[in-house]
């Protein structure tokens, strides 16, 4: 027997009419009905209340306002589906069928998800962010094993080049090529007295506590660039913003997602590749970013990210709540049944 899902609202006569035509329909289109009413549930609130009373039978949905000759439509086009599939013995509509009556570990699991995925993707990027600021406390604490482990897990994850990183514990908080024309600090070349273009010394080099290199202490380097810092701290701090906001901060448009956020950070990264590079004619225009505009891109490029897609999630995960709470609803309405 069909199983009739009748989503309505409480005490809404609309629903008490649609009650009374499936149960005349009945001996017609024998059906088991569950009523779920959506007014203590926010997940069905928010997906159904402007569309009930609304009718939800196999893969067939009938939503307000409709008249019996639809009622009647529905119910035969779903009774004459499953006597088909049921005559051909189609073993995937059993599985479908025996899965509907049901809640399954995955259910839960997934029901779980859509409600605290939010949570989960801050925990992610506190932890992924956190963890290469306790590489250079770990290092300044002596602790050079498990610091290095940090190091090692973040290489394959970001070039870790030392002139683009920043520093703790150091008498700087960042080396800038001379390039880069940051005023008033010491750069790299002379502090390091190294080629920036070799960039395997630029990755391999971590800190040191005692005064570098006969000038002034250089400090430990945090195991992430100073624009990844920017954009996990940017996507961090709008999964903080969006959760207190109830997760109703509207999708950012395309358009400006690629405008904000993504050309300033191509321009900016991109226009700085020739400068590692030193082959080229001296014609070319050769720059290095410095670590503010590093993190003004970076940021921009986090938070626009975080703005088009934590929404976009969001709206995802509401059609999953609303699809396993009215599942839920049905299963014990049908186990209650027998």
């Amino acid at each position: 027997m069909m199983v009739v899902t009748l989503f309505v609202k409480d005490g809404d006569p609309a629903g008490e009419q649609v009650k009374r035509q499936l149960e005349q329909l009945k001996p017609e289109f024998p059906h088991q009905l569950a009523v779920v009413t959506i007014d203590s549930d926010p997940a069905l609130l928010a997906a159904y209340q402007t569309q009930v009373p609304l009718i939800q039978v196999g893969p067939y949905r009938l939503q307000s306002p409709f008249n019996e000759i639809d009622l009647k439509a529905t119910l035969g086009a779903a009774r004459d589906r499953s006597r088909y599939l049921d005559q051909v013995g189609d073993p995937a509509h059993a599985r479908r069928v025996q899965r509907g009556r049901q809640i399954s570990t995955a259910d839960r699991i997934s029901l779980w998800l859509s409600h605290g995925y939010i949570h989960v993707i801050t925990i992610f990027l506190l932890v992924y962010l956190g963890l290469p600021f306790l590489a250079p406390v770990l290092a300044k604490a002596g602790l050079n094993a498990p610091a290095r482990v940090i190091y090692a897990i973040y290489s394959p994850l970001c070039h870790q080049l030392t002139f683009r990183s920043w520093f703790l514990f150091g008498a700087q908080p960042f080396y800038p090529r001379e390039l880069a024309q940051v005023s008033g600090l010491a750069t790299y070349e002379q502090l390091f007295l190294s080629d920036p273009t070799d960039l395997n010394a630029a990755r391999r080099f971590t800190g040191k506590e005692e005064i570098g290199y006969g000038t002034m202490p250089i400090g430990y380097k945090v195991a992430l660039c100073q624009r990844d810092v920017a954009i996990y701290g940017a996507l961090l701090l709008f999964g903080v913003i969006f959760s207190l906001s109830g997760r109703k901060i509207k999708a950012l448009p395309w358009y400006l997602w690629i405008a904000l956020g993504l050309l300033p950070i191509g321009l900016d990264g991109f226009s700085q590749l020739p400068g590692l590079l030193t082959f080229l004619p001296d014609w070319m225009i050769i720059r290095e970013s410095n670590p503010i505009l590093r993190t003004v891109t970076g940021v921009m490029f986090g938070g626009m990210t975080a703005w088009y897609l934590f929404p976009m999630i969001e709206e995802s995960m509401r059609d999953t709540r609303a699809l396993l709470s009215g599942k839920s609803a049905v299963v014990s309405q049908i186990q209650k049944q027998g």
